[in-house]
């Protein structure tokens, strides 16, 4: 039975990743901090199949400590400081968790066991003000925030100890991935838990940022199939993860209320407050590479992505109205 190691597992990558590895027949052990520092809901249905254990990004030893415990054949890492507005008001710590965290996942595994596989997150916000339309492995990047050069700074260090130091090593390179378990700092998961909440009569307006940048936008739950993948190759390598498709922020919200039957611009108005200082624009994956050397492509269009988001949120506001808010 292989044994795979997930940090972040309870987010939302983490706990479709568990889901899966379970259903292929591994033994799967989960990274947190400590008890009670965060939240177990999204793994609440897992937690009698799965181990348990702490670790922390921001100290070594307790990572060289959980591999020798676990000794995986695998490792996800799945932990960061994801939430870019944050990024712009926690920089250091961002770049302690999303970037230096790595490399003490990294160094950790080539210390315990350098055969063990290793996947890293890496994000499209590396892409930032992108240098060409679509983006493949090959092209530059240039973060607008923190949190992609962050980013960028892991991607490097997966390639630098893949070449290196000899590690099964590679970073997917994953565009926008939304699910039902996205966490309501996201402005997919805000649009469609506000668009409910109005139908619903729990609230009268959304306050939004910039409408304009288009995203890549994917269902977690197909992303996590090319995850898994990339780590049953012959050979380790970086991967650009998406569906090819552009949508706008404008997209979801008028797709989200308009499954609702409301015509959004009726609830929807302008918060300067929310527009983000800088912002990549137009993101969009060439996932031509993942077509035809994992055999992988998404299964999830993007009218699918929205209304199985609304639909989630629907049976969540019913069951609780008073559920948190933003």
């Amino acid at each position: 039975m292989p044994h795979a190691l997930i940090t972040g597992i309870t987010g939302q990558d983490g706990s479709y990743l568990a889901e899966l590895l379970l259903a292929k027949g591994y033994h799967v052990t989960g990274m947190v901090l400590p008890a009670g520092a965060e939240p177990l809901d999204r793994i609440a249905h897992l937690t009698d199949r799965i181990q348990l254990q702490t670790g922390d990004l921001l100290n070594q030893q307790s990572l060289i400590d959980l591999l020798e415990k676990c000794a995986p054949d695998e490792v996800y890492n799945f932990a960061a400081q994801s939430f870019v507005p944050v990024s712009w008001s926690a920089p250091v710590l961002t770049g302690e968790v999303t970037g230096l965290g790595v490399a003490r996942l990294l160094e950790a595994i080539r210390k315990v066991n350098p055969r063990t596989k290793f996947f890293q997150a890496s994000s499209s916000e590396m892409f930032g003000t992108a240098r060409e339309t679509p983006q493949t492995e090959l092209t530059p990047f240039y973060p607008r925030n923190p949190y992609g050069t962050a980013k960028v700074y892991g991607h490097n260090l997966v390639v630098n100890y893949r070449e290196n130091h000899g590690l099964f090593a590679v970073s997917g390179i994953l565009f926008n991935h939304e699910s039902p378990r996205r966490g309501l700092e996201f402005v997919t998961r805000k649009i469609s838990h506000m668009a409910v909440r109005i139908a619903l009569d729990l609230a009268t307006e959304l306050p939004m940022g910039n409408l304009t940048p288009e995203r890549d936008w994917g269902y977690a739950g197909d992303y996590v199939e090319a995850m898994w993948l990339m780590l049953q190759q012959p050979q380790a390598d970086d991967f650009v993860i998406g569906t090819g498709r552009l949508h706008s922020v404008r997209d979801f919200v008028q797709e989200a209320f308009g499954y609702l039957n409301l015509d959004w611009e009726k609830y929807v108005r302008t918060d300067s407050q929310l527009v983000r200082p800088m912002e990549a624009n137009r993101l969009v994956a060439n996932p031509a590479k993942a077509r035809d050397k994992l055999g992988w492509q998404p299964r999830t269009e993007f009218q699918q992505l929205v209304r199985l988001m609304v639909d989630a949120d629907l049976q969540r506001l019913r069951a609780r109205p008073d559920a948190p808010t933003l």
